[in-house]
């Protein structure tokens, strides 16, 4: 195997241009356009928006290579879920980790949705004048009626929770109304804000509305849910007799997966301390009624000390990945490119029962979030996904 994908690295051709190698330490390094950079060009159901995440390809690209239809694909930093959707619609085992519950909530829905049928029928059956009230500061973002809507579908989904009734369908509506709080189009719940997977500060909403001069907008939550839900499934749904399985806890102890029982992993850490996925995500966790305490999210500002929680994780990896299966660790450049998380990867592989095969460069265009924030192509930031590929001996 470990022939086979260097060969195929080496022979790919992406978007016509040949795949450059060198060599650094013995480790061969494969750069080229492995995978498209285009939006929305994978299937439906992954357009839900979270920070940092890599693209649909990414997982696909490594699922094909390395596994067979019934295998078993596993990423303990799962984020929104990519990776077990896209094993998933692969015809493989899912399982996936995030030490954040949130990240259960964004990926469970899509593994098994209901039709859009039951997902209007359901909306239609909500009391949407059920007001709890007591979040007038969240106005900066939405107008009064909106919020009072938004509020009765939090306090809806909470109340069935409660009582041990919550059902697929609930399940997929909290799902969508997380991922339409906020954006910067008529297709969220608020006035213009920054990109869904980041939402700012009251205050900074504040400025935003005076420097834009603009006040929030009466918009219609079941109608904009109703939308979404159509878009997300247009793809149809994935197969429903695959296994899958969700956890939530930290990634570097996962002992409800059985030994030796993963074929491959394919994930994407943080990066060192530079996404605040707390911050973030405040107001979907205030949605969901989480505290982001429960759950700390790793944030290690030194490359030694994160590299020691790659070791770690890998130590675990060690243990439920199966003697010939593969780990494809994703880690993009930070800090301008000074720090190169790939090598910090390579040497917390030391003493543990991984070969590295290669380091695979997968080069890239920003997407949209990027130039919301200024940054253009090459300048700084992830310019690249940078994927550590080990094979468990």
């Amino acid at each position: 195997m470990t022939s086979d994908i260097r060969a195929s690295l080496t022979a790919f051709t992406g978007e016509g241009q040949p795949t450059l190698i060198e060599e650094r330490d013995g480790v061969p390094f494969y750069i080229n356009a492995f995978w498209t950079a285009r939006q929305r060009q994978a299937h439906a159901l992954h357009e839900v928006s979270y920070r940092a995440c890599f693209k649909p390809q990414l997982p696909a690209f490594f699922i094909e290579r390395l596994t067979a239809p019934g295998q078993t694909v596993y990423d303990p930093f799962m984020g929104r879920g990519t990776t077990p959707i896209q094993a998933a619609l692969m015809g493989r085992r899912a399982i996936g980790n995030d030490i954040n519950p949130l990240s259960v909530l964004l990926t469970r829905p899509r593994l098994a949705p209901p039709c859009l049928a039951e997902v209007e029928t359901r909306l239609a059956q909500i009391d949407w004048a059920d007001v709890a009230g007591g979040d007038e500061p969240l106005l900066v973002f939405y107008h009064p009626q909106t919020l009072a809507q938004i509020q009765a579908l939090r306090a809806h989904v909470s109340q069935r929770e409660t009582a041990g009734a919550l059902d697929s369908v609930d399940d997929w509506i909290r799902m969508v109304a997380l991922n339409r709080l906020t954006g910067h189009s008529p297709g969220f719940f608020s006035v213009y804000s920054m990109p869904p997977n980041q939402a700012v500060s009251l205050a900074s909403q504040q400025r935003i509305n005076a420097r834009r001069g603009q006040t929030p907008p009466r918009r219609d939550v079941p109608a904009l849910i109703a939308r979404k839900s159509e878009a997300l499934l247009k793809d149809g749904r994935p197969p429903v007799a695959i296994e899958s399985r969700l956890l939530s806890g930290p990634a570097d102890h996962s002992p409800a997966i059985a030994e030796a029982s993963v074929d491959l992993v394919v994930t994407s850490p943080p990066f060192l301390d530079v996404v605040d996925y707390a911050g973030d995500n405040w107001l979907r966790n205030w949605f969901a009624g989480l505290d982001p305490l429960d759950a700390p999210i790793t944030r290690r500002a030194d490359p030694q000390a994160w590299g020691d929680f790659v070791h770690g994780v890998f130590r675990e990896l060690g243990r439920i990945v199966r003697p010939g299966g593969h780990v494809a660790f994703e880690v993009g450049e930070v800090r301008g490119g000074q720090v190169a998380l790939e090598t910090v990867v390579l040497q917390a592989l030391a003493g543990l029962p991984f070969e590295p095969l290669a380091v695979v460069i997968n080069a890239q265009s920003f997407t949209k979030t990027a130039n919301c924030w200024g940054v253009g192509n090459n300048a700084k930031g992830t310019n690249s996904n940078r994927i550590v590929l080990a094979r468990r001996v």
